[in-house]
């Protein structure tokens, strides 16, 4: 599912126009990117939680030279899925 159909199954449940579904979904994704920027999670209880896994420095290998090189620490987004998520899919 891409983001112009997952918008028209959000109006369509919600009762949206595809306008305001568009509208609500990138409120969502901006307030998460948001908080996740501040440190913080989160938390959406029974679907799962958003929250920065810290990556520390480390030497790595350059695959097409074999060079030895240094990777810098890093922060990345992740995603827990909550019990009830995990109970619907299996």
């Amino acid at each position: 599912m891409n983001k112009t159909e997952l918008v028209a199954e959000i109006a369509k449940q919600a009762g949206l126009s595809k306008k305001d579904a568009e509208a609500s979904l990138k409120a969502f994704t901006d307030v998460v990117t948001t908080t996740l920027k501040k440190g913080d999670k989160v938390q959406l209880v029974g679907f799962g939680t958003f929250e920065v896994a810290q990556r520390a420095a480390r030497d790595g290998r350059n695959p097409h030279t074999g060079e030895t090189m240094k990777i810098k620490a890093s922060k990345a987004p992740k995603f827990k899925a909550g019990k009830a998520f995990k109970d619907a899919l299996n």
